[in-house]
């Protein structure tokens, strides 16, 4: 997958087309993605010992990971990810700068 935890995204289709957040959580067996802020549903719990209340939770559902594209860390714009070998290691790099994905 071409993105991972802690990576700035933009969701570039579907009903949250523009929105920028960060991926809480990659799911790469299902090709999917947490973004914070992202895809937002309701969902019904019942009352337990966590919450005795129960009730309506707003919280984000996954979304798949081709419609999100990593936010390119120079410029702020929607970049695709390209790789390289530094130091026999394989670095995600941002094809529009060049710049290094991971830290």
């Amino acid at each position: 997958m071409h993105v991972k935890k802690g990576d700035t995204v933009k969701v570039i289709s579907g009903k949250d087309k523009g929105k920028t957040g960060v991926v809480l959580t990659a799911l790469p067996k299902k090709d999917r993605v947490l973004v914070e802020g992202v895809n937002i549903v309701k969902k019904h719990t019942k009352p337990n010992q966590a919450s005795p209340q129960g009730g309506i939770v707003s919280q984000e559902a996954a979304i798949h990971v081709s419609n999100v594209m990593v936010v390119d860390p120079k410029s702020g714009e929607p970049t695709r990810v390209g790789y390289k070998m530094e130091d026999g290691k394989k670095v995600r790099v941002a094809k529009k700068s060049g710049e290094k994905l991971d830290k």
